[in-house]
């Protein structure tokens, strides 16, 4: 009986989760196991259909691999037989509809990636429901019709597909191929010269889409918002510029893999280096860089020493790169000197559960983030206990702005406001007056003492007026690196050694995964908002309550210990 832990998709998921395997990164593997787990019968979200399985299984049989000459079941590589699998048999448990709705692949070039997308188009195109409309959109035409000669050339080696069959199952025209047995349809679009709205597609491609703004793949999913059945691919390797609608869609994926976004039907590979290789040179000597955003180069010798041979141009020539590294390491180069701030992974090993009794007594400082009136605040309390810091924090959204926020930025801010980490006030703009009360009640609330607020004077004026009038002491922060370097290293150095401790909040553990950080020219590190990957808000207010922490009361401590003071 043909079942699908027989298969090539789960022995490769299952080979991606062996725990001595580092081919593979860290997010592949989270697919891997999050898959698993539903093939296995253990999600109560999901489930495999076995009829659908053995339908494309019958199907890749039939369709011949142009290349090797054989039929796809046998030439596809193992990455694409999870992803074709994953894609079409994963069923909703609710409905039997299909589950994943959107499929991510970051993948480096040379990876058959186009290909790939070929194989599953034509499988839609004979599954999907009759008039189904399929497009694909990349940067211009002539990338768009990479797929359209993916398809035709598929179809061109398979007799049973080809148009010369006496019954006609695919006719292949100038601008679009058809379907003929479902009557369905695929156009080739191209963003620098096609509208995207006003089409419906039952399944849609975007291909490179690191070279494209967001706008293509939210006209096609929002095309999309009627239909039960839908499938998006999105499809590309890293590129050097950071305003692209593929840094958004990652970024969305590893939200979803880290369980801080609930959305479960979007399938990622993302075969990108584990963050340890991302920095410094390790590119230039450690394979597993290579092979971490290669999966093909695992099982072909020949693309293995090809990349290899590219790698030694890029190291003595550097003009060969930024080519090199985003393209066949899916690694920015122009963003190297942006790192990820802190692991969620190492950050959430600092979480606590909340008791409201600690807070009792204690002597506080406080930091606050007064962001643009439309835009997210923050405000987080810290104090020094024991030889440790421990920091609360909330975050403040204007209450109109819910629903786009929440689509946008991929945050359910409505599950955030609900358990308490998050205030929706005002309407399309922040309510400061609500702000300014909230920061006041924290003595009364919560049993502390206000020893001094820290603020950036953007934004901030008119509130620090009215907390000084009620006594509270607040000091200006300059959102320099010379001065932010020293308690955005205090933070990053507590929690990887275990002497941080933060109650328990989701919208914190968000704005941690969004944190990048840049060097400036003394080596000075500090969170870059503009080059982060989303909302930092409470990680800005920690970092400004923790500069007036060290300076008061850490500083002082470590003066006392070493005598200096008495």
């Amino acid at each position: 009986m043909v079942a699908i832990k027989d298969s090539r998709a789960y022995k490769y998921a299952k080979w991606c989760l062996e725990p001595d395997n580092h081919y593979v990164g860290e997010y592949v593997k989270k697919q891997c196991a999050s898959w698993i787990e539903i093939c296995d019968g253990n999600s109560e979200d999901a489930y495999i259909c076995e009829k659908t399985y053995k339908k494309i299984v019958k199907l890749l049989k039939l369709i011949n691999h142009p290349d090797l000459g054989c039929s796809m079941y046998e030439g596809l590589e193992d990455y694409a037989m999870l992803l074709i699998f994953a894609t079409f048999c994963t069923k909703s448990r609710t409905d039997a509809t299909r589950f994943y709705q959107t499929v991510v692949l970051e993948i480096a070039r040379k990876n058959f990636k186009t290909f790939v997308s070929a194989v599953i188009f034509i499988i839609g195109m004979l599954t999907e429901p009759r008039f189904s409309r399929f497009f694909s959109v990349a940067p211009d035409l002539k990338l768009s019709k990479e797929l359209q000669v993916a398809i035709k050339k598929i179809i061109k080696s398979s007799p049973l597909l080809s148009t010369g069959a006496r019954n006609r199952v695919f006719n292949i025209l100038r601008s679009e191929i058809r379907c003929e047995i479902t009557e369905s349809e695929f156009t080739p679009l191209a963003y620098s010269q096609d509208k995207m709205d006003g089409k419906m597609a039952n399944m849609f491609l975007a291909d490179e889409a690191g070279g494209m703004d967001s706008y293509p793949v939210e006209a096609m999913s929002s095309s999309q918002i009627t239909l039960t059945e839908k499938l998006g691919i999105i499809i590309s390797t890293q590129y050097p510029n950071d305003n692209n609608g593929f840094i958004d869609e990652i970024d969305k994926s590893k939200k979803v893999l880290d369980g801080l976004n609930s959305n479960k039907r979007r399938f990622s590979l993302l075969y990108e280096p584990d963050i340890e290789f991302m920095s410094g040179e390790q590119w230039k000597t450690n394979d597993l860089v290579i092979y971490q955003a290669n999966p093909a180069a695992y099982d072909h010798e020949h693309i293995m020493q090809a990349l290899i041979e590219k790698r030694e141009d890029a190291i003595v020539y550097e003009n060969k790169r930024e080519n090199f590294l985003c393209k066949h390491c899916n690694i920015k180069f122009k963003s190297l000197g942006t790192s990820g701030f802190i692991d969620v992974i190492d950050f959430r090993k600092c979480k606590i559960v909340e008791d409201l009794s600690f807070w009792i007594g204690k002597h506080v400082y406080l930091g606050v983030d007064l962001s643009m009136t439309e835009d997210n605040t923050s405000v987080a309390m810290v104090c020094f206990h024991d030889g440790q810091i421990y920091a609360k924090g909330w975050g403040f959204v204007p209450a109109d702005s819910v629903e786009v926020k929440s689509k946008k930025e991929g945050v359910d801010y409505k599950e955030l406001i609900k358990k308490g980490y998050c205030f929706s006030c005002g309407d399309r703009i922040i309510d400061y007056k609500f702000v300014e009360n909230f920061v006041s009640s924290l003595p009364q609330k919560y049993g502390v003492t206000i020893e001094m607020l820290g603020f950036d004077k953007y934004n901030a004026l008119s509130s620090v007026q009215k907390w000084e009038s009620e006594g509270i002491e607040c000091c200006e922060i300059k959102q320099h690196s010379s001065v932010l370097h020293v308690p955005t290293k205090l933070l990053k150095e507590s929690v990887l050694q275990n002497t941080f401790h933060y109650d328990e909040n989701l919208m914190f553990e968000i704005n941690i995964q969004n944190a990048r950080c840049t060097e400036d020219t003394n080596l000075n590190k500090y969170v870059n908002k503009k080059k982060s990957s989303g909302k930092v808000d409470m990680v800005v207010s920690v970092i400004n309550a923790i500069y007036l922490l060290n300076v008061n009361v850490i500083l002082q401590e470590k003066q006392i210990s070493w005598g200096v003071l008495t």
